[in-house]
């Protein structure tokens, strides 16, 4: 009984599983490159957006908590409002014609960088099914 505990511990204290899977590192890696192509020139190299214009990802409520409209608006782009952290960001996001793949890897960055943390790897397949 007592090495099954010890087991079960290992496993449960060992936070990031999913994260430290080279997959998963792969797809982040290949985002943060998305990222700084596409992204960065509105979102800043620190993810903290510019205020009243383009909304943060650092830390960013929206981004956690709504991962099907963040993914679509990656995906198709965006316009119209919403609240980030608090805030209101009406500025329209132009649709980026990113790949399935593209998407999935720059929201596995995104997600996991500036105080983020997503331990659920978004994948192309989940993207894919994201529709306009």
């Amino acid at each position: 009984m007592y090495p099954f505990f010890l087991i079960f511990l290992s496993f449960w204290s060992c936070n990031d599983v999913k994260l430290q899977q080279p997959e998963f590192q792969e797809s982040i890696q290949r985002g943060a490159v998305v990222f700084e192509d596409f992204c960065m020139q509105c979102h800043m190299a620190d993810g903290k957006g510019v205020p009243k214009a383009f909304p943060p990802l650092a830390n960013s409520d929206y981004l956690m908590k709504k991962r099907k409209e963040s993914i679509k608006a990656i995906k198709f782009g965006m316009s119209g409002e919403i609240i980030v952290n608090g805030q209101k960001y009406n500025t329209a996001m132009a649709p980026l014609g990113l790949s399935n793949k593209e998407v999935a890897d720059v929201m596995n960055y995104i997600t996991n960088s500036w105080g983020n943390k997503n331990d659920k790897m978004v994948t192309e397949d989940e993207v894919s099914k994201i529709q306009q």
